[in-house]
């Protein structure tokens, strides 16, 4: 096998696991991907701890301990979450040792149901820092209307930030802003911009999933060639606009306090279309300070045949200009396909939740002791 993941690292991108799991911290799993796969992050989602929890792997007895208490199905899932997150943050604290704070990272994120809701963001990223109690916790907040504000005042704070559910550009340039602001703030307040760090999430797959379906659905030659450019297209025209602005007279006065670039992450990495190569969205989003969040699967297929050739991204810019132009030429509008995929991703998290919710209440019920 070739270290296709090494080269990866070298080339300036941080690979980490969008995933997380008790059984993965228990077993050693999560350090094994440390050490040997070079993985120096993990983020993670309602749909992770959904999928996590219900499997019931190794959250039998804090289950258990929690019915005793009485304690509401919301309190369980943010003590449970919690703990995970905690012994993960604990487990990759080395890597965030090393690297001075960029790497060794674990995201959770606000209850989705507040995604509208400024104030309440904003106290539940405090609220979320609190209880994980770490340094090498990013708090992620999603990047609606609503989220922008918070974004600037949970940075103004000092709390390190992965914002979420990035798919337009101009919602990007919105979500650096905000971040910038945040750092202004937080230099008005006095505190150390060197320890606040962040990260901007830019979704990949989606954007192909949902033009693609539309590219298909018009069935012409002229459409089908531009099926699969979009995402890339897309992501790599969000990495000219992150060298635009962190080259420029604000961010160099913030750069003067030591403040931290916000990185581009790419998000949603998986290939949903099997016409494409699974390693898609790692092989041609290879830019420096970059991080790349990947499924397991996907790292593993990275990791097995990736093809790491340098920089894909610099120098893209014109060819992503035109393959976008050429999908808005078809009659398909990027606009309301991003907004689509913002509202979408709030949905989707929230039924996360909401089932979340329900398969912990029903444990609780369960596990609950017979009154004596």
């Amino acid at each position: 096998m070739t270290d296709a993941l090494k080269r990866l690292s070298d080339e300036g991108v941080a690979i980490w696991l969008d995933d997380l799991s008790r059984k993965r911290i228990t077993s050693g799993n999560l350090a094994e991907l440390i050490d040997q796969q070079h993985v120096v992050g993990v983020t993670t989602n309602p749909s992770i701890f959904q999928k996590a929890i219900s499997s019931g792997d190794g959250y039998e007895q804090q289950l258990a301990d929690l019915a005793a208490r009485k304690v509401t199905v919301e309190e369980a899932i943010r003590m449970i979450t919690t703990a995970d997150v905690r012994d993960a943050a604990d487990i990759l604290r080395p890597v965030f040792d090393a690297t001075e704070g960029q790497d060794g990272r674990v995201s959770i994120e606000v209850d989705p149901r507040l995604a509208h809701h400024t104030k309440a963001t904003v106290a539940e990223a405090k609220q979320l820092a609190w209880l994980v109690d770490r340094p090498n916790t990013l708090i992620k907040i999603p990047a609606t209307k609503a989220g922008l504000p918070a974004i600037t005042e949970v940075i103004g704070k000092g709390i390190s930030v992965n914002v979420t559910l990035i798919f337009s550009l101009a919602r990007y340039r919105e979500v650096m802003d905000a971040y910038l602001a945040g750092l202004e703030k937080a230099k008005e307040r006095g505190l150390d911009l060197a320890k606040i760090h962040s990260v901007a999430s830019f979704f990949v797959s989606r954007v192909d999933t949902e033009i693609d379906k539309r590219i298909d659905a018009l069935g012409t030659d002229e459409a089908k060639a531009a099926r699969g450019k979009a995402g890339l297209a897309n992501a790599r025209l969000a990495y000219e606009a992150y060298e635009e602005v962190f080259s420029s007279d604000r961010w160099t006065a913030l750069d003067k306090a030591h403040a931290n670039k916000q990185r581009p992450l790419w998000a949603s990495t998986g290939v949903k279309d099997k016409a494409y190569k699974d390693t898609l969205y790692v092989d041609d989003l290879v830019a420096p300070n970059t991080v790349n969040t990947m499924p397991e699967a996907t790292l593993e297929a990275a990791a097995d045949h990736g093809q790491i050739t340098g920089d894909t991204v610099s120098g893209t810019y014109e060819q992503a200009r035109a393959e976008l132009d050429a999908v808005e030429k078809l009659g398909i509008s990027y606009d309301e396909v991003v907004q689509l995929l913002e509202d979408e991703g709030v949905e989707k998290f929230e039924a996360a939740w909401n089932d979340l919710l329900k398969s912990t209440e029903a444990e609780l019920a369960r596990l609950a002791p017979s009154e004596a």
